[in-house]
């Protein structure tokens, strides 16, 4: 993924070579998009937690009426939690590139794949959607799902967003790592800021016709054997299935799942490259448009480092691959496959808000909303209860939160002050009428 992106700016592919420093989208959304006229007030409580550095000015970007991003998200980027050694998420990371760099190697035994993890995740709606071939009425889209610095450049929401300029570029064997950013729900799963990881291979028409298989075949047959290694690196031995997907970036597509401690887990998405991404990236395809051995056939997949960490580590909040809890830290710092200790102890504390709905109401802007005010000291955010007026038909919903901390206990001086901050914020914010 290219280095931090700017309109206008080409890119510049900088490929780390394993063990040394990484150096350094067309359309008006069809999605009621969400306004963001006026900033949120932080609270004193919630301050502590980011500190926004990313200028639109520096980065010649000009809000609009589409700008829904916010300071808590802003103040992300950089981070780079993936790079940071002993890191959960960079354990895994490192264990992958090393599996790939030891399995592919060119005749005089140098790496066959590229590895980049330094790319910032400001690009446009083109690499992000358009690029991988996106409807332009795909839900992902949205601003209630995405983040946008304006109508034309947003915060990645996947590390493919950068597959088709590195084929563009010359690449044909590289592994992307990076931040991606999504408007979601608030629990122990999900959060704001993730990171994934991204491979993609294209083979050639020489290599294509020296195979006994047909082109289709072959690439899925090698990409499915690349990717249960992948894993067995990760995880160790376990047993794998095969699930049909459906991506629009690959055809056909899976989702790999394990047999991991009794139950089976979704661990990553993968397909064959679409013959059009190919082509619009310069490479010749078959001239029916399909999978021939006159064109050029390749595999991408695309997982996410916190899925794995809280399942090979046992993590179970997604909000402590944030802390800079020695408690936490320490606990993997000889890169081995530990169980995490827990060592909170904290007392959870619940909040109602309960409130009338307009029709174009969206959760993801009042978890957005939370997330703001509140930063990390909320656990959850859920519906508990939905009522519909029988003679209004208004729609109102009660929504709990759950505040605890992960490093300390809460006052009920700072939950409240959180929970009133909410409630200011609300009915100004989002157009709803508390009750």
């Amino acid at each position: 993924m290219p280095p931090l992106w700017d309109p206008g700016v080409s890119l510049q592919l900088r490929p780390r070579v394993l063990g040394t420093p990484a150096s350094g989208s067309v359309l008006a959304t069809r999605c009621h998009l969400l306004e963001q006229a006026q900033p949120l007030r932080l609270s004193s409580a919630a301050k502590r937690f980011y500190a926004s550095s990313f200028s639109f000015k520096e980065h010649g970007i000009e809000p609009d009426e589409v700008t829904n991003v916010t300071d808590r998200i802003l103040g992300k980027i950089g981070t780079n939690l993936h790079k940071e050694d002993k890191h959960p998420l960079n354990t895994i990371k490192k264990r992958i590139e090393q599996y790939f760099v030891n399995k592919y190697t060119t005749e005089d035994n140098k790496p066959l794949f590229n590895i980049y993890d330094s790319f910032k995740p400001v690009v446009s709606v083109k690499q992000n959607f358009d690029d991988l071939l996106f409807p332009v009425d795909h839900v992902g889209r949205s601003a209630n799902d995405t983040y946008y610095l304006n109508k034309s450049t947003l915060l990645r929401t996947h590390t493919s967003a950068h597959q088709a300029e590195l084929m563009r570029s010359g690449e044909r064997q590289f592994l992307v790592t990076g931040d991606v950013y999504r408007r979601d729900a608030i629990d122990k799963t999900h959060y704001p800021v993730f990171h994934q990881m991204e491979g993609v291979r294209i083979f050639t028409p020489e290599q294509l016709k020296a195979q006994n298989k047909t082109p289709e075949e072959f690439v899925a047959a090698d990409m499915k054997d690349a990717l249960e290694g992948m894993i067995s690196a990760v995880f160790g031995k376990v047993q794998v299935r095969w699930v049909d997907a459906y991506f629009p970036f690959t055809h056909p597509s899976w989702e790999m799942e394990i047999f991991f401690e009794n139950k089976w887990l979704e661990v990553l998405g993968c397909g064959i490259v679409n013959p059009q991404i190919v082509r619009n990236c310069g490479m010749p395809i078959s001239e029916d448009g399909g999978y021939g051995a006159e064109g050029n056939v390749g595999w991408a997949f695309g997982l996410g480092l916190e899925r794995l960490a809280m399942v090979l580590f046992d993590i179970p909040d997604i909000r402590l691959f944030w802390s800079q809890d020695r408690r936490f830290l320490d606990q993997f710092a000889s890169g081995e496959n530990v169980k995490f200790q827990s060592y909170s102890k904290f007392p959870p504390c619940y909040k109602d808000i309960t409130f009338w709905v307009p029709d174009h109401f969206h959760e993801n802007a009042f978890f957005e909303l939370v997330g703001q005010v509140a930063g990390d000291l909320v656990e959850c955010v859920e519906v508990v209860d939905k009522f519909t007026h029988p003679k209004t038909n208004r729609t109102s919903l009660c929504f709990r939160i759950t505040y605890r901390s992960m490093d300390r206990s809460l006052t009920n001086e700072e939950i409240n002050e959180l929970q009133a901050k909410v409630r200011d914020e609300v009915p100004v914010k989002l157009g709803v009428e508390l009750r």
